[in-house]
């Protein structure tokens, strides 16, 4: 499950990680990027990399009404092939998502109380990409909406004491094979994050507001009595 996330650095750091071409807008960053708002992608189009804002959230095409459809801002990594929803997007439609880190939240050990929400980042500090996937629906009217979902798969031995799953991270050597690469190429990059890659750290639940969007989001708060592996 990969629910709220962040993207807090500049374009150009951004360009210069991802390697895409054209023009953008300069943007904000994002401490508390939630389903239905739009979220950055870099995807593949006529044999170069693009920039683009999708809605949080798959529609996919045989949709007759986004209103009334479930919203798809994940899609299990399991049996990704095989789903309606998914099966034409994860072979011609693949882009990465990308993030400064993302949240999760933990059930208490005593399985009382509220859930406490956890913030991931690499260790390392930067960006990474995530796997994702993207449609573009249409109305009787011409009009379109560019959607997109993240691909989840088994939590890491990092993330796995907080939630049991997790976003695919993309490692920078394989973006090009997730963009553009075979489908069974693609699909082998579908497995947990290494456990180096993370740092899990306790914040305030003042996340669980998606109106909340500011640096304070991601500062550490004392831990409750029981630490983060239950203890």
């Amino acid at each position: 499950m990969c629910g709220r996330f962040v993207l807090k650095i500049v374009e150009q750091e951004l360009r210069e990680a991802f390697g895409y071409e054209g023009e953008v807008e300069p943007f904000p960053p994002r401490y508390n990027i939630a389903p239905t708002q739009p979220i950055a992608i870099v995807r593949e189009l006529h044999h170069k990399r693009r920039f683009g804002l999708v809605r949080w959230g798959l529609v996919p095409p045989f949709v007759e009404d986004p209103r009334r459809f479930s919203l798809l801002i994940n899609a299990r990594a399991e049996g990704i092939t095989e789903r309606g929803a998914f099966k034409n997007a994860i072979r011609y439609r693949r882009c990465l998502v990308p993030a400064s880190g993302f949240y999760e939240w933990r059930k208490p050990p005593s399985g009382k109380g509220p859930r406490q929400p956890f913030w991931l980042k690499p260790k390392q500090g930067g960006v990474i990409a995530f796997a994702g996937i993207w449609e573009t629906w249409h109305d009787r009217d011409g009009g379109e909406i560019d959607s997109g979902a993240i691909v989840t798969t088994d939590a890491n031995a990092v993330v796995a004491p907080i939630h049991d799953r997790m976003p695919v991270v993309i490692a920078p050597a394989d973006f090009e094979t997730w963009l553009a690469g075979e489908i069974d190429d693609a699909l082998a990059l579908l497995k947990p994050a290494p456990d180096a890659l993370l740092d899990a750290t306790q914040v305030s639940d003042r996340v669980n507001k998606a109106d909340n969007d500011d640096p304070g989001l991601i500062a550490p708060v004392m831990p409750m009595k029981a630490d983060l592996f239950g203890g």
